[in-house]
């Protein structure tokens, strides 16, 4: 069933495909060229890296120390671990659209909070990497919750007499959370690396709610890989095949990202546990 779409996919990117005409000629890989040669492109590509690594890195950060915080003795420890999950049910458009008010140039709230402190506003839709930050921060509001419930279970199965072996070493919290949990805690972290990598080289709903048109800025300063493809299809080009030929593209490039952290989970996965060395006790001296 999946391998279907993408071999028919891969059809319709080597044939002249018009939205409303249908099939025409095949051409190869024409498609490919053509898009590849567009500099909206490249554009998109930058794009979609920028906002990948301003959300996957801090929101990866963030919730391993929120689960690290709901690990610990919390009163009312259901009512947190479910809170955390709130911003995940919220549907993706009413998200785009609270944080596109409060990222707004001229009324948002971050701005009107700059300008009474009398530094200057911020562009967060005519500057292009200040509207990545923005949307970069839409997408680890709704995910950072979610991965630190997942980083909680892992955490939970982590063995409990290593904590208390560090307790009789003399380790402080800080260092059990680097020396002990980090570690216990890397093939974890590689599995919601890996799933962030798909879904924010996916990114599609967040930049195209971020303005009223969706094309992702007059001069396209936010438009992502999935909304460039979007706009080939259905926009003024109207061509199937050059859309299934970034489809593919983006395919390939999700595969190779994917070996990348494959290889590293590997590496990772296959390191021993941590060694937590207890200290001989000291022999009592006899007068």
């Amino acid at each position: 069933m999946g391998l279907y779409p993408l071999l028919y996919t891969a059809y319709v990117s080597m044939h002249q495909w018009h939205l409303i005409g249908g099939q025409g000629d095949f051409v190869g890989l024409q498609n490919y060229v053509d898009v590849v040669q567009q500099e909206r492109f490249t554009r998109a590509l930058v794009n979609t890296f920028s906002i990948f690594l301003l959300s996957s890195v801090p929101q990866v950060i963030a919730a391993i120390v929120i689960a690290a915080i709901l690990d610990a003795n919390l009163r009312a420890k259901t009512f947190w671990r479910m809170g955390v999950l709130v911003p995940y049910v919220v549907a993706p458009v009413a998200v785009s659209l609270i944080f596109s008010k409060i990222f707004a140039d001229q009324s948002g709230l971050i701005n009107t909070l700059l300008t009474g402190w009398g530094l200057d506003p911020i562009g967060f839709h005519s500057d292009r990497w200040a509207s990545h930050v923005a949307i970069a921060a839409m997408v680890n509001f709704r995910w950072t919750g979610y991965n630190a419930l997942i980083f909680l279970a892992a955490m939970q199965a982590v063995p409990r007499d290593l904590y208390e072996a560090a307790i009789v070493d003399g380790a402080s919290r800080v260092r059990q959370f680097f020396s002990v949990t980090v570690p216990m805690l890397r093939p974890t972290i590689i599995f919601v690396i890996i799933t962030s990598t798909i879904g924010g080289l996916q990114i599609f709903d967040e930049p195209r709610m971020y303005d009223t048109l969706g094309l992702g800025g007059a001069d396209r300063q936010w438009m992502t890989m999935t909304m460039f493809l979007y706009e080939l299809g259905w926009g003024a080009q109207k061509s199937f095949g050059r859309a299934a030929a970034v489809a593919w593209i983006l395919f390939f490039i999700i595969v190779a990202i994917g070996m990348v952290n494959f290889a590293l989970t590997r590496r990772i996965a296959s390191g021993d546990a941590p060694r937590v060395r207890r200290r001989r006790p000291r022999k009592e001296v006899v007068r």
